[in-house]
């Protein structure tokens, strides 16, 4: 069929027309600002969880954000607090280095591990709560306040207790909050000095993967309404690059909220092509 004859028997306002909407159909819509492609597939993921995720490519300063407005609220940090808490102990000399023990109690609690001595380098890798509420002690109230002023950490509150307060819902932090945190830390822009903070970078939790390395720490803990929550917080080291996220999930047990945690956290991280 030559151009004529189609011109003959298909009118112009119509042959317009039917361009426009081929045209509309072969253009690909751009993905919103500061969301992967794959986004769809966290959704996925995460259907179903009250849960919030997000994510900062260090390379490029963009975010990825599940459940924006959850990013922003803010809840018990339980042990993730570990990594502050270290930096504290080290900093204010109550802790000499990875190495430093702290005795058993001789209290026998639920977790076996906790019941023995440890270092500060087991005990964060345990996620050890009788190792870091002695440290508290020693620390004390007034030595938390001062670094509480020259560093913030989500609502900076100590609560009544100074061994507890990181677990009763004093101190509450966001999942952007925790990933500005970490952030400040990855970058030694925190006041901490560079020997602390790097001695904090080697007793993280790692995970090895072909072309990738994630340094975390996880977290549970009830919250103020009876739930339990979950964290993992971290980066990943890939490619000369590095990715800061921070995981929070709700859930109506412990074992629940901590299946969760490890499982629905790592397969976004494996979704957005972060863990490889």
């Amino acid at each position: 069929m030559n151009a004529n004859f189609t011109s003959r028997i298909i009118p112009q306002p119509t042959r317009i027309l039917l361009a426009v909407l081929l045209l509309s159909h072969s253009v690909i819509k751009p993905v919103p600002h500061d969301q992967p492609a794959d986004s769809l597939s966290v959704d996925k993921i995460m259907k179903g969880y009250k849960a919030a995720f997000v994510m900062l490519d260090n390379s490029d300063g963009k975010y990825f954000r599940y459940n924006k407005k959850r990013c922003a609220e803010r809840y018990l940090p339980a042990s993730t607090f570990k990594i502050p808490n270290s930096l504290i102990g080290l900093e204010s000399g109550v802790i000499a280095d990875e190495n430093f023990i702290i005795k058993w109690d001789g209290i026998k609690r639920w977790n076996k591990d906790w019941n023995r001595d440890n270092t500060l380098a087991s005990a964060i890798k345990i996620s050890s709560v009788p190792y870091y509420q002695e440290l508290a002690r020693r620390v004390g109230r007034e030595a938390y306040g001062r670094y509480f002023k020259s560093f913030n950490y989500g609502n900076n509150v100590i609560g009544d207790k100074v061994e507890e307060f990181w677990l009763d819902n004093s101190l509450k932090i966001s999942a952007d909050e925790q990933l500005s945190f970490l952030k400040q830390f990855y970058e030694y822009k925190l006041p901490f000095s560079k020997r602390n903070t790097d001695i904090v970078k080697k007793i993280l939790s790692k995970e090895k993967h072909p072309r990738s390395i994630m340094k975390f720490k996880t977290g549970t803990g009830e919250t103020d309404n009876g739930k339990y929550i979950g964290w993992l917080v971290g980066y990943v080291e890939k490619e000369n690059n590095v990715f800061f996220f921070a995981f929070n999930v709700e859930a109506e047990t412990f074992e629940e909220v901590r299946n969760i945690r490890d499982t629905a956290s790592r397969k976004i991280l494996i979704t957005l092509k972060i863990l490889e």
